[in-house]
């Protein structure tokens, strides 16, 4: 059994064309899971960048805020009390 299954891989490793279609297929399959690597990156980076946004966002909503603030002469405290009002609603 074991000899006949060694016969057949020998056979199988000698004849070049085949040999040259599993190359072929492996070396189609590396590119395919290159190509999902790269996507996989991409996709990673364009929601960092969405992140980055949003967090900048909300940084220039807060200085906008205590400038606001500032401008009316709200106390922190007034100014919760005051953003809780216009929150229930």
């Amino acid at each position: 059994m074991t000899a006949a299954l060694l016969s057949i891989l020998s056979a199988i490793i000698g004849n070049k064309l085949v040999m040259t279609a599993f190359a072929a297929v492996a070396g189609g399959i590396g590119l395919y899971v290159a190509g999902g690597i790269n996507r996989a990156r991409k996709e990673a980076v364009k929601q960092a960048e969405a992140k980055v946004a949003a967090a900048e966002d909300r940084l220039e909503m807060r200085r906008e805020a205590a400038e606001e603030r500032k401008a009316a002469g709200m106390a922190d405290a007034a100014a919760r009390a005051e953003a809780q009002k216009w929150a229930r609603r």
